[in-house]
């Protein structure tokens, strides 16, 4: 509670979210104040200034004579502005009202209609999840009806969430992210509109006009409206489990009979560019495996209830999907050898050439350790690959996986690891031949955020490229196709986040480090030239409560020549003299890194420090974002989950730093840092003394089959029962408190019990908490939360004086 009010609106100009003008070399943004304040500037890029956007007291005076509110220059009730007839109008906009400003005089009018600026959003047909998080932008709902209209956002999910109501021809400016969809309906839920956000600023008008019939990308398609050929004289479809032509009204036969209850054809259904060619997909079925929930106390009963879920597990049979060819024209199918996509894990990215002479598709085997581009010859069948990427460990295809297909010059930007460090390279599409590599050094592509083909340039996120700073922090350059020209847009030493302006000819780079907070700065992309400084947040409030941020620290790994990054945090409180026990917050998930690098005033584990703990986190060898080299020791070996370089790393902090007590450690995480807490007593007792282990796939052959199968490999091997934490449930030393969600869906909540069972037959002292109709994450809940930091204080005792 403490730490709550200490860090609770103490930091200010902390985020800075450019809205650009018309014309893109003009945006405004919205200076958030200490006491409710605001401020709102416009910024001239081109010319590198900063302004306030207009005379806030004069502003302040013209509202509280139209409206007869009293209005504070510093609170003035506008969420956007866009400026008109030059700069001789502004319009200015909350969520319900919209007024002209003449900025001449300050007099102003209430504004209908449209705000000149903001795009209009295209209704959808129908309601729909959304399906990303983007960067953030406004949504302005224009309400035409005669009834008010509902606003609701359509979560990840599916599920909705009310956010109000938008009057009667009124409007609403609604904070959203790109991707998001927001349904609007009456009183009595009819549909009224279905808008998805865009990357900039829009309005959706609700008119009461029912949208065009559209088929959304992730709605069932119906399988007799088929895909029409290019020439528009066929079009293809599916019905009972096979392909069918229709030349005409009527005319309608069938292109394959094998298709069957599972082994059936299904789409997507691609025509070659000629029309002459079909490609499709025929997918044998895997097995079912589904676990089984028991809800003891559901909300509308009193009885418990049964849940399912399909949930396929390592070794598994796996559903087997393979491209098949087609001669449209000659109604038969084009033999395709499957020698190079014999075994697929999966079947994607299927294009056509411009020229129609061939397919292509991704071929990813299963076990991961081949990941292959195929070009099928559109007259022979015949088979070759393009791109064969192999890997003796794995290749990360869930999280360094790029490629992108260059149609009108057949080149192809592809990612790897070859040279031991996640980098682009150029193929030629053809011949299948490395034209060059883009990116080379030691250092790694985070991601691709941009393929120019007009200009042949790459634009891109990376780790390490300035050799002199953390590995993991974020830096912004550009390149070009031949590997010339590498321009490195940010240099400052943090973790940096920017955004473009339309014509991404400027961007406002963001950077902070957990001991720097934010400082926003406009840049020129040519270069990455600082134009001008825009602002750095205040944190005065908040270092004036006694607040400390993390503490950044490095030493070397098992080695002894790699750099192991992490942070300490401690109690607000904070004594040199005082001795303070220990807790590691950990999470060795092989997917990513998972240190803190940009700033925050407020860390979840701030709270477990807070009660008179040292509180640190380590990104050891086995997790991604650094070499193949450092990935690599995760490779069939999740059980090592970094400790040799956590403890090191620990150990070397406590050399310099007396008050840490490492005669009392402790370790605590969730989902696969639930696996790795209690691996961290079972196979390092001596080190750890005491442990939380919330929802751990604690058996790797008990967790999902792909997160398992990617770093366990394929087929199960020995490694999973050795390294299995039931397997090694006897070895347990110190004290135990296993947490658990009954309702579970993502790893198996018998994956807990299992380990239960294990620890009861091996007379092996524990605590547990099962909450009821929980899901996973059941350490995160308040009730979680609080019983975690209680475990930690019961059991490893407060600081010694």
């Amino acid at each position: 509670d403490r730490l709550h009010e200490m860090t609770q609106n103490k930091v200010f100009k902390e985020r800075l979210s450019p809205h650009w003008f018309a014309g893109g070399d003009r945006f405004w943004y919205c200076n958030d104040l200490s006491g409710g304040r605001r401020e709102f500037i416009v910024v001239d890029a081109a010319a590198g200034k900063r302004l306030k956007a207009f005379d806030h007291s004069r502003m302040a005076k013209a509202l509280t004579a139209l409206t007869g509110k009293k209005t504070q220059a510093d609170r003035l009730p506008i969420e956007a502005l866009e400026f008109q007839d030059g700069d001789s109008h502004l319009l200015i906009y909350n969520t319900t009202q919209a007024w002209e400003c003449d900025l001449r005089t300050y007099t102003l009018r209430p504004f209908e209609g449209p705000i000149p600026g903001l795009g209009t959003l295209s209704p959808e047909a129908r309601p729909h999840r959304s399906g990303r998080t983007g960067p953030e932008t406004m949504v302005t709902f224009l309400n035409e009806t005669d009834e008010e209209a509902l606003l609701y956002w359509i979560d990840t999910d599916g599920n909705r969430k009310e956010y109000g109501v938008v009057p009667p021809h009124g409007r609403r400016t609604q904070h959203t992210f790109s991707g998001h969809v927001w349904l609007l309906t009456d009183r009595a839920g009819k549909t009224l509109g279905v808008f998805e956000a865009t990357d900039d600023p829009g309005t959706a008008v609700v008119d009461g006009k029912a949208a065009p019939e559209t088929v959304h990308r992730s709605a069932p398609v119906s399988r007799d409206n088929g895909e029409p050929s290019p020439d528009g004289k066929m079009t293809a479809f599916v019905r009972d489990q096979n392909i069918w032509l229709r030349r005409g009204p009527g005319e309608e036969t069938a292109l394959t009979k094998d298709g069957i209850e599972g082994n059936s054809y299904h789409g997507p259904l691609l025509w070659s560019p000629d029309s002459r060619r079909l490609a499709a997909l025929k997918t044998e079925a895997g097995e079912d495996h589904k676990i089984y929930f028991v809800e003891s106390s559901p909300p509308d009963q009193v009885q418990p209830k049964l849940h399912s879920l399909e949930y396929l597990k390592p070794g598994d049979k796996i559903a087997i999907t393979k491209p098949h060819l087609f001669d449209a024209v000659a109604g038969k199918e084009i033999p395709v050898d499957d020698a190079l996509f014999s075994n697929p894990w999966g079947i994607g990215d299927l294009q056509w050439s411009p020229d129609s002479s061939r397919l292509m598709f991704l071929y990813n085997q299963r076990g991961h350790q081949v990941l292959r581009i195929v070009g099928v010859n559109a007259e022979t069948g015949e088979a070759r690959a393009i791109i064969d990427e192999t890997s003796k460990t794995f290749i990360d295809y869930a999280g360094k996986y790029f490629s992108e297909y260059l149609p009108a010059t057949d080149e192809i930007v592809w990612m790897s690891e070859r040279d031991g460090w996640n980098h682009l390279y150029l193929y030629d599409a053809k011949s299948g031949r490395v034209k060059n590599q883009i990116t080379r050094g030691e250092w790694v592509v985070r991601g691709v955020d941009r393929v120019d083909p007009e200009k042949r340039q790459i634009w891109f996120r990376a780790g390490g490229i300035h050799p002199d700073q953390d590995p993991y922090y974020i830096h912004y350059c550009r390149i070009s196709f031949d590997g010339s020209d590498l321009v490195k847009l940010t240099d400052a030493n943090s973790s940096h986040a920017i955004s473009y302006s339309p014509d991404r000819r400027f961007f406002v780079d963001t950077y902070s480090r957990v001991d720097l907070p934010p400082i926003h700065e406009l840049r020129r992309t040519e270069d990455g030239r600082r134009i001008c400084g825009l602002e750095t947040a205040d944190a005065s409030g908040l270092l004036a409560t006694g607040w400390k941020p993390p503490e950044r620290f490095v030493t070397k790994g098992r080695d002894g020549k790699t750099d192991i990054y992490g942070v300490i945090l401690k109690p607000t409180h904070f004594d040199q003299a005082t001795r303070y026990p220990v807790i590691e917050n950990i999470y060795a998930g092989p997917q990513d890194s998972y240190v803190p690098k940009a700033w925050s005033s407020r860390y979840g584990m701030q709270d477990i420090a807070e009660l008179g703990f040292i509180v640190v986190q380590i990104d050891g060898m086995g997790t991604s974002n650094r070499s193949k080299a450092f990935h690599n020791v995760c490779w069939k070996n999740l059980g090592d989950a970094g400790f040799p370089d956590r403890i090191l790393w620990i150990r070397a902090a406590a050399v310099t730093r007396p008050y840490m007590n490492l005669s009392r450690v402790g370790i605590y995480g969730g989902s696969a840092g639930g696996q790795n807490a209690l691996r961290g007593l079972l196979a390092h007792g001596d080190f750890y003394h005491t442990g939380l282990a919330d929802c751990g796939c604690h058996d790797n052959r008990m967790d999902k089959i792909w997160w398992n199968e990617l770093w366990m490999g394929w087929p199960v091997g020995p490694e999973y029962a050795e390294q299995s934490n039931v397997t090694n449930a006897h070895l347990l030393k110190g004290k135990l408190l296993l947490m658990v969600g009954e309702m579970d869906n993502n790893v198996d909540p018998a994956s807990t019990m299992q380990v239960v069972n294990a620890l009861v037959k091996a007379n092996k002292d524990f605590e547990m908490l099962i909450q009821p109709g929980v899901a996973h994450g059941s350490a995160e809940t308040p009730y979680g939360s609080r019983r975690r930091q209680e475990f930690f204080v019961r059991v490893l005792g407060s600081q010694d004086a």
